[in-house]
């Protein structure tokens, strides 16, 4: 075998696992152009990372991702892992973590590393990290109401203010709670309307929209640019509508990411709240299927 014939076993692994996934997944092109730079919210594999955090990543690595969202971080760590021992791990794995998970921490008053409770380390441990988002994850049941959302306009404005000192741009992720009227209005509307829209962006989850009946595409128009983060998942045709990998279900995703532009998309996540599948095959299917989508 010559130079220009030696595989790496970075190369071989990847291969390897790409071929895996096609012969579970019958019909899979594992050898089509990757998207770009596709990014998971490793809250998919929540149940393989404690086993083994480097593995893992490994696996997502060679799979093809190129970007993690991250969540969890708790006291100053990401994993169990100091941010320089895991920026130096990602890294090693040709990775980045441009965005990360976070709460308010209204529900956890003990916690740090929330919004509410040591978020200046949580900023300034993002940004060792080299994260440019740090987002808002989600509203435990107990503050929801609207008095709530009105108090989480002036939580989210503040915390943005701390982000914005050190270059991270802070942002909230949706469910379909959101979208669920109270009071004669949408509590997603509040928050787009009370938060200053150069401190506070939105992660548009694609599936939870959709799945409250929301068109992605008109939220884009009626908010451009407000929307630099998606969460990529597919919606099942069935009459639960329950999460599928991208391609297996309804969504349109070609005509939404037509609208990136609108959006301002900076960077899309793949995540699966729940697998029918092992989690590495699931991932693994919704990587390729994107490389279908012009983006």
């Amino acid at each position: 075998m010559n130079g220009s014939q030696k595989v790496s076993r970075k190369d071989f692994l990847k291969t390897s696992a790409l071929a895996m996934a096609a012969v579970l997944t019958p019909g899979l092109d594992v050898f089509a152009k990757p998207a770009k730079t596709v990014g998971l919210q490793l809250y998919t594999l929540r149940d393989l990372l404690p086993k083994d955090v480097e593995g893992t990543l490994k696996k997502v690595a060679e799979i093809g991702y190129k970007e993690v969202e991250l969540f969890g971080y708790s006291d100053g760590k990401f994993f169990g892992k100091t941010p320089a021992q895991f920026s130096a791990l990602l890294k090693s794995l040709g990775l980045s973590a441009p965005s990360g998970h976070y709460t308010t921490g209204n529900t956890m008053p003990n916690a740090k590393g929330t919004l509410k409770k040591d978020w200046k380390r949580a900023v300034d441990d993002a940004a060792t990290l080299g994260q440019k988002y740090m987002v808002c994850a989600y509203l435990f049941p107990e503050e929801r109401k609207m008095d709530d959302y009105k108090r989480h306009v002036d939580l989210f404005n503040k915390s943005a203010e701390l982000c914005k000192a050190s270059g991270i741009q802070f942002a909230y992720h949706n469910h379909d709670f959101e979208f669920k009227p109270m009071g004669g209005q949408l509590p997603y509307d509040l928050i787009l309307k009370g938060t200053d829209p150069n401190l506070v962006k939105m992660e548009l989850d694609l599936y939870w929209a959709s799945f409250a009946g929301q068109d992605p595409v008109a939220l884009f128009k009626k908010h451009p640019g407000r929307f630099p983060l998606w969460h990529i998942k597919d919606m099942a045709k069935t009459k639960e509508r329950e999460f599928a990998e991208v391609g297996l279900g309804s969504i349109n995703f070609q005509r939404i990411f037509d609208a990136k532009k609108t959006a301002g998309l900076t960077h899309y996540f793949v995540e699966q709240d729940i697998c029918k599948r092992p989690p590495l095959e699931s991932i693994a299917i919704s990587y390729r299927n994107l490389t279908k989508i012009s983006v």
